[in-house]
């Protein structure tokens, strides 16, 4: 195994606990704004840009003749949702996954950069950060220090296209001067995090299970490992680098 020099974590559901609350969220916007969404479809674009996600369902469901009212709906209905995401992350409880801190810790010990990639908007992103105090050493371009929790934020509003794209993960090696991909690992609890690991061609592209899909509902997409949980992704990465 080449070693590990970056590795890229996703927020809510992977180092970020979701009870489905963004899902809630979501729907909650899509119903107040007159958009149909089922709650299957709302959970298969999970990890997605959301206001590429409403752009996504508005076209579903106005169809080409309704193509002249398209910027107006996507606008209205993601509006609403940064109200009630914004409002949610504010004022509700807001704390790291299982084993979030500990692999954390543990990738600062072997100089490993951190790095979280979501799909929410700066915006949103820097509230979560906040409430988590991970955003302590943090500089205004979001990149930290040695003394930093995280070694850099990236939000889906900072690059042309959003997951599955791999533009996020390309932005990161980018600010660290990382060339080979064989360095890099990416980890995500969607089917769009996976993809978007894939397509850029990380050495590992893995799985959490206790995020906002099962172990049954990712397993049909193509990923290096699907761990149940972030503590045990800590053991395996430990049990590697041991063998290094």
């Amino acid at each position: 195994m080449a070693p590990l020099q970056l590795i890229v974590l996703d927020m809510a559901g992977t180092t970020v606990r979701d009870l489905h609350e963004v899902e809630a969220c979501f729907a909650q916007a899509a119903a107040a704004t007159g958009l149909r969404a089922s709650p299957e479809r709302i959970l298969a674009v999970q990890g997605q840009a959301k206001r590429a996600v409403f752009e996504l369902l508005w076209q579903e469901q106005l169809g080409a003749a309704g193509a002249n009212l398209l910027p107006v709906r996507v606008e209205d209905s993601y509006r609403e949702f940064r109200d009630i995401l914004e409002a949610h992350y504010r004022t509700q409880e807001v704390v790291p996954t299982e084993g979030c801190l500990e692999l954390f810790a543990f990738l600062k010990s072997q100089n490993i950069r951190i790095v979280l990639t979501t799909g929410f908007y700066r915006a949103v992103t820097d509230i979560i950060l906040g409430r988590l105090g991970w955003d302590v050493g943090l500089d205004g371009q979001r990149r930290g220090n040695t003394q930093s929790i995280i070694d850099l934020s990236i939000t889906s509003d900072e690059v042309a296209e959003g997951r599955p794209a791999p533009l996020m993960i390309q932005r990161a090696m980018q600010v660290f001067g990382i060339t080979d991909l064989q360095h890099v690992w990416n980890v995500g609890d969607t089917p769009s995090d996976l993809e978007s690991g894939r397509r850029a061609g990380c050495a590992r592209s893995l799985g959490l299970t206790n995020g906002t899909h099962t172990r049954e509902q990712l397993a049909p997409y193509p990923n290096d490992g699907l761990f149940d949980s972030l503590v045990e992704l800590t053991r395996h990465l430990q049990a590697q680098l041991a063998l290094v």
